[in-house]
């Protein structure tokens, strides 16, 4: 026979309250960032749809010349739904993005999103290398100039690495690059001047691109890994009478990268709408050779689609960036905005 006791049986039962899904953090993080991630979108549809309709100008005469038929013209119109109400425009546009119809272009007579697919893997392959050499370059350099003038040591360098960094972050993306075609390829015939052909193509263009991004980047990382290394725990790791190599790479730099991927990110969306200029520079069969054109021959449609898809490519580079900053140091990015945490 089983004795309950008195005490026991009357004591209430504590029951730990399960927390409603909205209070997980990553979850409250998602849905924020993704809610964000619409509206901006939205935004940015309806911009690029009012900006190219509200500037002055007929498309179709531009496309069709001065010698058309008043007749031509409004079939032309009415053939590319330009003649229907801005509204009806507009909510066809908008379902088109999801449908992947971006309309047909004045100028090549073709699917913007055929224009667009032929021409975004060369934009894309040239950002992304630039993006990925600016990252590799800025970061030991940072790191290295950090740690040699740590302390007010070698003030020579520091001073020399300040001003190099601020005229070449200064420096347009384009004039970089006529610069170096001058030197490399007018003057000593290393590379090629234009052109897509071969990994020697590359060099120019990408060093073209990711020249001002690496030494801003370069600033940032030294700043902040300076403010780690005078950090607590870096001292206790000190203290511990670690390597200063491996504290600085295992305890330090983890610490400044961080802090300096929310820049990094700005730098991408800079460098994505950057391709444009260069890619004229030396003549990159992209999207941004494509769209100097279509704003001079007035393709509404095709603007309205390279807009979109430059827009896009920020976007969503800013969000892959602040879910990385998620991943790596959660309490200062997940809990942002919802007034503390658990």
């Amino acid at each position: 026979m089983t004795i309950i006791s008195e005490t026991t049986a009357s004591a209430p039962q504590v029951r730990t309250p399960r927390r409603p899904a909205l209070e997980n953090r990553w979850l409250r993080f998602a849905v924020r960032r993704g809610g964000r991630l619409i509206v901006s979108l939205w935004v940015l549809a309806t911009a690029a749809f009012l900006m190219i309709h509200l500037v002055p100008g007929d498309p179709v005469r531009a496309a069709l010349g001065p010698t058309a038929t008043p007749a031509l013209i409004e079939q032309t119109r009415r053939n590319f739904g330009l003649a229907d109400p801005l509204w009806e425009q507009y909510l066809r546009f908008l379902g088109g993005i999801f449908t992947g119809d971006l309309g047909m272009s004045i100028q090549f007579r073709l699917p913007v999103a055929d224009i667009i697919g032929d021409r975004l893997p060369a934009t894309l392959t040239l950002g992304i290398a630039g993006f990925v050499v600016a990252v590799l370059v800025a970061i030991p350099m940072g790191a290295l100039v950090a740690v040699a003038t740590r302390r007010g040591r070698r003030r020579g360098l520091e001073l020399g690495f300040a001003s190099t960094s601020v005229v070449v972050g200064a420096i347009p993306d384009f004039l970089v690059g006529v610069a170096l075609v001058w030197i490399f390829s007018v003057t000593l015939k290393w590379l090629p001047v234009a052109g897509a052909d071969g990994f020697e193509s590359f060099l120019l263009p990408v060093v073209a691109l990711s020249a001002g991004p690496a030494a801003i980047l370069a600033r940032i990382v030294r700043v902040e890994l300076l403010a780690a290394l005078d950090a607590d725990y870096v001292r206790t790791a000190r203290a511990k009478r670690l390597p200063i190599a491996r504290v600085v790479l295992r305890h330090a730099v983890p610490n400044a990268v961080t802090a300096s991927l929310t820049l990094g990110g700005l730098l991408l969306g800079s460098m994505v709408a950057g391709t444009v200029l260069v890619e004229n520079v030396f003549a990159w069969p992209g999207i941004g050779s494509t769209v100097s054109g279509s704003i001079l021959g007035k393709d509404y449609q095709l603007v309205q689609g390279i807009v979109l898809v430059y827009g896009v490519g920020v976007l969503i580079a800013n969000t892959v960036v602040d879910i990385i900053l998620a991943v790596l140091d959660p309490r200062s990015t997940v809990l942002d905005e919802t007034g503390g945490g658990s």
